[in-house]
């Protein structure tokens, strides 16, 4: 590697990276929810209850996409260090 510059195959891989952290969060994030939907729906849930839980499973998603989207990136920045 050059002192601080990347070819043009680090650069596109970083970005494919970037992109897959992106996709598998917001599936994530939208699977959680999903779950605290199927949930409202299945206990036939109304009112500040339904509210309660679909707020609950955003919340949720939100954390799991966020951690999802870190991990990954993460893991790609240890192997870019360890020059794999």
């Amino acid at each position: 590697m050059d002192m601080g510059r990347e070819s043009r195959w680090e650069k596109d891989a970083m970005t494919v990276e970037i992109v897959f952290a992106l996709v598998t969060a917001a599936v994530l994030a939208a699977a959680a929810f999903a779950v605290a939907l199927a949930l409202t729906f299945a206990c036939d849930l109304s009112g500040s209850a339904s509210k309660g839980v679909l707020a609950g499973g955003a919340m949720v998603g939100a954390a799991v996409g966020v951690w999802r989207l870190v991990v990954v990136l993460y893991r790609f920045d240890a192997e870019r260090r360890k020059g794999h």
